[in-house]
């Protein structure tokens, strides 16, 4: 079963290149087409790692002589690849000093008492975060889920048992939904996003971390406010109010002690990344830059070392299949994939008026989450001809970028294979497969109009439509 697993995306590739170049397209566009394929083939179905299957891909588009070397290496300069595997490094340091429980427990005290503000503590705690730590998983299952694990536990509400609605089944599920909105809120909150803009910038459509964090900020802040009363009352927790929990987080604060150097350090590079990530890119300094400021003053005092660096496969892996990617997606467009099947795409639609097209596509690209393992196969093998299509048939191209960007991150929260955290959260047990389901659906529903409706008027505001 393996061998045949790992056979599939060769077949599916090489079944590709097999078929004549459409009238239209250069030989070379369409080899590449189907090695893209093929690679997010393997993305999906996951024959080996992520990182193997970009380098294979790679690979085949050097061999066969599709593109150069020097071109196919061309990803790896991007300064968007750097400004996302110094941001997972940050994102260890945060961890490794304590300053991400520290956050955690401290909103708990604050806003604990009762079940719903619980919830609430958990959405502020991924604002704080998210900006720093790009990977929603490590958020997740890194730093919250053994806070909520033992808060659970402290409730008697356990895992794989009816006793999990007492609290616990409701809390895991806000907290996917919320980790799912603050990817939506922060460029860096996960690793689709800066390939989202990547995408965009390919197509003339200029995105900074700021515009970003702009543009998302009042329906993300909206969403993170409505989603927890929607699971409070369709998935409500028995257990409703929480004075323990205040309690609970008090005690592990004592425990922690004072603010240590380590975590002082971490927090203040922590606020210096944001002021630049914000104001930078008007005095000419990149987010990659800042990043790699950041960085480097962690290094200075120790707060990091090198061999920690070396040893965070996560960064490393998401350097390798993040580069490749983002050069064949580059490439396609460069070599007139993107738009010639753009125009292949845009007749069953061109007719219509494009307010009406392009809720057809969004919706269309949203659900279509559901075939998907992950919101990187998805944005990669997807959204660049979306968006294609999007402008092709008027809709004003910032408008568009922004609304699949987004939807790139919301789609997550559907299922419990659809994202990384999806698979953590749900592996916990309190929550039964039905009841993640139905509350990934129905949360989705209120996501979609907020943003569409609440976001659109709020981006009509700032210009960018």
């Amino acid at each position: 079963m393996n061998f045949v697993k790992r056979l599939v995306p060769f077949i599916i590739g090489i079944g590709l290149w097999m078929i004549p170049t459409p009238e239209g397209l250069s030989i070379e566009a369409w080899q590449l087409f189907s090695i893209f394929i093929g690679t997010i083939s393997g993305i999906i179905i996951r024959p080996f790692p992520m990182p193997a299957t970009a380098l294979i891909g790679l690979t085949a588009v050097v061999m066969t002589k599709t593109l150069t070397l020097e071109q196919a290496l061309s990803g790896f300069s991007r300064d968007v690849i750097w400004l996302i595997v110094v941001a997972y490094f940050v994102a260890f340091g945060i961890i490794k000093t304590g300053l991400g429980n520290r956050i955690s427990y401290f909103f708990m005290m604050l806003l604990g008492k009762k079940t719903l503000g619980l919830t609430y503590g958990l959405a502020a705690t991924n604002i704080i975060m998210a900006p720093a730590i790009p990977s929603s998983t490590a958020r997740a299952g890194g730093v919250l889920l053994p806070i909520m694990e033992s808060l659970s536990f402290n409730y008697e509400s356990k895992p794989h048992d009816p006793s999990a609605k007492k609290i616990g089944s409701y809390l895991f599920a806000s907290l996917f939904q919320i980790n799912t909105i603050a990817d939506a809120m922060f460029l860096t909150a996960m690793a689709a996003n800066p390939l989202t803009v990547e995408i965009a910038r390919e197509m003339g459509i200029n995105i900074s971390w700021g515009s970003w964090f702009l543009a998302a900020s009042v329906p993300a802040l909206i969403s993170l406010i409505v989603i927890p009363l929607v699971i409070y009352v369709i998935h409500p927790p028995k257990i409703k109010e929480t004075p323990h929990a205040a309690e609970f987080a008090k005690e592990h604060l004592k425990k922690m002690g004072k603010i240590k150097l380590d975590e002082m350090i971490m927090l203040g590079v922590f606020s210096l990344l944001l002021v630049l990530w914000m104001i930078g890119p008007s005095y000419g300094i990149k987010a990659a830059s800042t990043g790699l400021l950041g960085l480097s003053i962690l290094l200075l005092t120790k707060v990091l070392t090198w061999q920690e660096l070396v040893k965070e496969s996560e960064a490393w892996s998401t350097l390798v299949w993040f580069a490749v990617l983002l050069m064949m997606a580059s490439a396609l467009n460069q070599l007139g994939f993107t738009s010639w099947f753009g125009d292949l795409v845009v007749g069953p639609v061109q007719f219509l008026d494009w307010r009406v097209a392009f809720l057809l596509l969004s919706l269309i690209y949203f659900y279509t989450h559901y075939l998907f393992a992950g919101n990187i196969s998805h944005v990669g093998a997807m959204l660049p001809t979306f968006l294609m299509v999007a402008i092709k048939i008027g809709t004003p191209p910032y408008l568009a970028a922004y609304t699949l960007g987004f939807f790139s991150a919301l789609f997550g929260g559907l299922t419990h294979y659809g994202s990384g955290p999806g698979a953590v959260l749900y592996g916990a047990g309190f929550v039964n497969i039905r009841d993640w389901w139905t509350i990934g659906f129905t949360s989705s529903l209120f996501n979609v109009a907020i943003w569409l409706v609440i976001g659109g008027a709020w981006w009509k505001f700032l210009g960018i439509w």
